[in-house]
């Protein structure tokens, strides 16, 4: 079973970098004047991904909610007051770690959609969680359970706590 899940895991990853890669060029393709939102990116990426067989229509939908959720948690971490406006703060990684290209399609789509979040006037409250069998973007994740924290250093999925066991985690931030 491990050996059948390790190419479908590293589908999926490639898939989520692929489809970070298209929303990044639909809203550079935009411009200033007509950027697309966020969902409607993601939506044009999500039906490309299936539609070159990238990935099977339900791996590409929650992939796309996890792109979702990492883009949109960065964009909220830029609009926070009491934090600098330097994306590496909410890598919490040096960017010899994560790579120029990774850093530039977070940068290019965590700076449009922290202009829509301003415009929302930061309707989303609630702290984003994250979830044991999810994708995340690098960075570190600390339980919610015990506090113990694990280091991402490109996107992967979320194991369980090696501390505790737990499967829901936030992110952390410097």
């Amino acid at each position: 079973m491990t050996d059948n899940r390790q190419p479908q895991d590293k589908r999926q990853l490639e898939g989520y970098e692929k489809m970070l890669q298209r929303v990044t060029d639909a809203l550079e393709q935009a411009g200033e004047d007509a950027r697309p939102r966020l969902r409607q990116a993601l939506e044009q990426a999500r039906r490309k991904a299936v539609e070159f067989g990238e990935l099977s229509a339900e791996e590409a939908e929650r992939i796309s909610d996890y792109l979702q959720r990492d883009v949109e948690d960065a964009a909220s971490f830029l609009t926070r007051d009491d934090k600098s406006d330097d994306l590496r703060d909410w890598f919490r990684m040096d960017m010899q770690l994560i790579g120029s290209w990774l850093y530039d399609r977070f940068s290019t789509i965590a700076d449009s959609t922290r202009l829509e979040w301003i415009e929302l006037n930061r309707q989303w409250q609630a702290e984003t969680r994250y979830h044991t069998g999810e994708i995340t973007s690098p960075g570190e994740l600390r339980c919610l359970s015990c506090g113990k924290t694990m280091h991402f250093e490109k996107a992967g999925h979320i194991p369980p706590c090696p501390g505790c066991k737990a499967t829901e985690f936030e992110r952390v931030t410097a």
